[in-house]
Formats: structure tokens, C-alpha cells, sequence
């Protein structure tokens, strides 16, 4: 355990942003699963919502400093790449 106040404190709030970043990283792993699932029924209007609306929360994790935009650009460019390989079919 930490043996100084400011230690102390750092890891309070350590404890508080895992807890935060654990909560958004979980909210955007529902949306891309709602997107696969749209893809698997081969509806393309429902899975470009689906995929819109994992883009935003991607995007928005990223503003809250959850995920490096880098890591966001490169899930979102393959779930669009998905998206597109639907569509041809």
C-alpha cells in the first residue's frame, strides 16, 4: 500500500479512471457486436446504422482519452471494410 498522501491519492484515482475506461471500453465492444450481428443478417441498411453508431462511440472514447486515436482509426477501418465486403454481396 502507498505510504505518502500524494501516493495515496494517485491510486484513488488510478482505481477511478480504470473503473471509467473499463465502463466505455465495455459500451464500445457492445456496439461493434451489434454491428457484427447486423452484418450476419445481411441487411445493409441495418448494419450501416449499426456501424455509425460503433463509429461515434469509437470516436468518443477517443475524446475521453480511452483509446489512442491511431487504435480507434484502425478498429473503425476494419469494421468498414466489413461493412463494404456485405455490400458486394
Amino acid at each position: 500500500m502507498a505510504n505518502h498522501k500524494s501516493a495515496e491519492k494517485a491510486h484513488r484515482q488510478s482505481v477511478k479512471k480504470a473503473s471509467r475506461n473499463s465502463k466505455i471500453r465495455s459500451r464500445v465492444k457492445t456496439f461493434i457486436t451489434h454491428f457484427k450481428n447486423a452484418l450476419k443478417t445481411q441487411n445493409v441498411e441495418t448494419a450501416t446504422s449499426a456501424f455509425r453508431k460503433a463509429e461515434s462511440e469509437l470516436m468518443r472514447s477517443v475524446s475521453k482519452g480511452v483509446y489512442h486515436l491511431n487504435t480507434a482509426a484502425r478498429k473503425v477501418s476494419r469494421l468498414c471494410s466489413m461493412l463494404k465486403h456485405t455490400e458486394q454481396k
